[in-house]
């Protein structure tokens, strides 16, 4: 093997080569994104910790992927982070970005038009569960040779990103699995462990617990069809997959 030869890694191994370490990328957070992180603090919302938003975004730049799709915006802090990466390199074909909130979703809109990004990210006001199921509706019919419009989101991103509620993280992810490419990466956090001793009265925490029971059971079964890595990483761990 010559001097030139490039090694590449296995399949299964890929995912830790590509959020496993920090890219030659600034540390700092840009500054777009440090302003929305303070008015989070102000309005009492949470976001990833910087440190996980920093390996997502070095992930994304080894990865440049033609078509993104972000669930759950929120005042675009984690979006202002992919947004300075693909304005200082290269951009993706398409950034589409859920967001529930119609006063978070005009926040994002005038985060995107600051960085003159309209032209190819799209933010999609409504619930990822409805535009998942009309997306592969569409593929059904097109495949079946009926007539039909677009659908509301692609089957093919490159990279997904999923940002939810612990009680609803497993469902959200179940839904955008199919909505990868051949070598698409879904990206998110792992949940936090419930702790305590919970009365099955209480709702709010019974939601967690049945939350949480759905994502061990959706990382078992995942793992039939998906190469499933864990990256610790400060203040949070990383759970990607890909399929095998």
């Amino acid at each position: 093997m010559s001097e030139d030869d490039t090694v590449l890694p296995d399949r299964s191994e890929l995912l830790g080569n590509l959020f496993g370490k920090p890219a030659d990328l600034p540390k700092d957070e840009p500054q777009i994104a440090a302003n929305i992180n303070e008015q989070l603090q102000h309005m009492g919302l949470e976001t990833w910790p910087i440190s996980v938003m920093r390996r997502v975004r070095d992930g994304l730049y080894r990865i440049e992927p033609k078509n993104v799709l972000e669930v759950g915006g929120g005042i675009g802090h984690r979006s202002a982070w992919m947004l300075d990466l693909f304005d200082s390199k290269s951009k993706p074909n398409r950034y589409d970005i859920i967001e529930q909130g119609s006063k978070f979703a005009i926040i994002i809109k005038r985060l995107v038009d600051r960085y003159d990004a309209s032209s190819w990210t799209n933010i999609k006001l409504g619930e990822l569960q409805n535009l998942a199921a009309e997306t592969m509706a569409w593929k059904a019919a097109t495949i079946s040779g009926l007539e039909s419009g677009d659908a509301p989101l692609l089957t093919n991103y490159d990279v997904i990103i999923v940002d939810e509620k612990p009680e609803d993280l497993a469902k959200s992810i179940e839904n955008c699995l199919p909505l990868l490419s051949k070598n698409g990466v879904l990206v998110s956090t792992e949940p936090m462990v419930p702790t305590g001793d919970v009365d099955e009265t209480d709702e709010l925490k019974m939601a967690l617990v049945n939350g949480f029971n759905n994502w061990i059971e959706l990382i078992k079964k995942s793992q039939m069809e998906y190469y499933v890595a864990f990256i610790p990483v400060f203040e949070g761990t990383i759970v990607t997959f890909l399929k095998k």
